[in-house]
């Protein structure tokens, strides 16, 4: 949970800053935090406490501000598109090796890029990005078996293959979907 909702603020810090410049300086600034010994950092701020919960180094997920960085300073070539999904990506693979899942790291990396490029896609209104990270993911692997700690990402990864595939402009848009997310859940596949 805590490490979508670091996902959803790095979104926000590029939804709502339109001046580009703007969105930089407070992605260097969860970059520096995270980057930190969670004892220095500043208090007042509901996602650093809960992130100060996380059970492994939260430097990994450093990356993921990278990740999001690119959609601020990059056209969407292939290469960037790539550095996008790695970048989100490895928070997935810090909480994979952070819940000792370590023989999980790529199959973790696999379907959490999956996942990732079916995001972006299905956020994407330029035609000619839509295609490129459509085309990106067409050539990704969807990554292997999960273990059950990773699970939430599994249910993500099925259900944006499954909106990519329909053309949905989100992840549950319908009881078929809905249904998907429990079968995954449960079944793990």
């Amino acid at each position: 949970m805590t490490l979508m909702l670091l996902d959803l603020r790095l979104a926000e810090t590029l939804r709502k800053h339109g001046e580009p410049l703007i969105a930089q300086i407070k992605l260097a600034w969860w970059r520096d935090r995270l980057g930190e010994n969670p004892s220095g950092w500043p208090k007042g701020e509901p996602l650093l406490e809960r992130l100060g919960n996380w059970p492994g180094s939260t430097s990994g997920l450093s990356a993921m501000v990278d990740g999001w960085e690119v959609l601020v300073s990059d056209d969407l070539t292939p290469p960037a598109i790539m550095a996008y999904a790695d970048g989100r990506a490895a928070g997935w693979v810090t909480l994979a090796t952070a819940l000792a899942q370590d023989g999980f790291v790529g199959n973790t990396t696999a379907a959490a890029r999956n996942w990732v490029l079916g995001d972006l896609a299905m956020h994407l209104h330029d035609g000619e990005e839509r295609a490129a990270v459509q085309t990106a993911v067409a050539t990704s692997s969807s990554g292997g078996t999960l273990p059950r700690a990773m699970r939430p990402l599994a249910i993500l990864r099925g259900l944006s293959q499954r909106a990519l595939r329909r053309g949905d402009a989100e992840l549950l848009p319908d009881a078929g979907a809905f249904g998907l997310a429990l079968r995954i859940g449960i079944a793990g596949r």
